[in-house]
């Protein structure tokens, strides 16, 4: 797991991408509902999977099981 907060979200995501990581989870404001955020993301992480990079909304409690489905675990 790598924390990163430098620079834009799309190049974070490519840094990643470079690495091999399979997926990115991103906390951003809506997820912790601070500033303007969408009520109806409070408790949502984005993941974003890097051979398609398709982004989805998942809650954060149901993440474990989502990555371990996704992964095959």
């Amino acid at each position: 797991m790598e924390y990163d907060e430098t620079q834009s979200i799309g190049k974070r995501y490519r840094r990643q991408d470079e690495l091999g990581t399979p997926f990115c989870v991103t906390v951003d404001f809506d997820t912790v509902g601070e500033g303007e955020s969408d009520p109806a993301k409070l408790g949502f992480v984005t993941v974003r999977e890097r051979d398609s990079m398709k982004q989805e909304l998942v809650k954060i409690d149901e993440l474990e099981a989502y990555l371990s489905a996704k992964l095959g675990c």
